[in-house]
């Protein structure tokens, strides 16, 4: 008889390789990418950060990011996630999700929206402790 743990939780969710992470560390710009990829987490990840960089107002961060984050939830579950457990960022297609999560948390927080941020921020922390610790911490 094969012993089942029943606390384990899910598994670890790994998202396939998302074509635009290419392009955007060829250096593309993130309005070229999310233009040819509009369905990448990794370019809407991108553009948020640009924006946020280039000293964007807080809410046009927050929509890239958001935009991001639903992509990001649909291709989660489109890989089997059921809504809880672990987005390693130790797997690099992953990371996109990871950095729209966390740019939406900081957005959040910046435009005074405490429930997203806390919401997002442990959203992140239990997708992924490193990823949380990476780009939050």
């Amino acid at each position: 008889m094969s012993h089942i743990d029943l606390m384990a939780g899910p598994p670890p969710t790994h998202l396939p390789v998302d074509p635009a992470a290419a392009e955007l560390e060829a250096g593309t710009a993130p309005s070229d990418v999310v233009r040819r990829h509009p369905e990448s987490p990794a370019a809407w990840a991108a553009l948020a950060a640009e924006a946020k960089e280039q000293g964007a107002d807080d809410v046009s961060v927050y929509a890239y990011a958001r935009v991001g984050y639903h992509r990001s939830l649909d291709m989660l579950r489109r890989n089997g996630w059921k809504g809880h457990g672990p987005v390693p960022w130790e797997h690099e297609p992953n990371r996109g999700f990871l950095r729209a999560l966390a740019l939406l948390a900081s957005s959040a927080k910046a435009i005074g929206e405490e429930p997203e941020w806390e919401r997002c921020s442990t959203f992140l922390k239990d997708s992924s402790q490193t990823a949380y610790d990476e780009l939050l911490g």
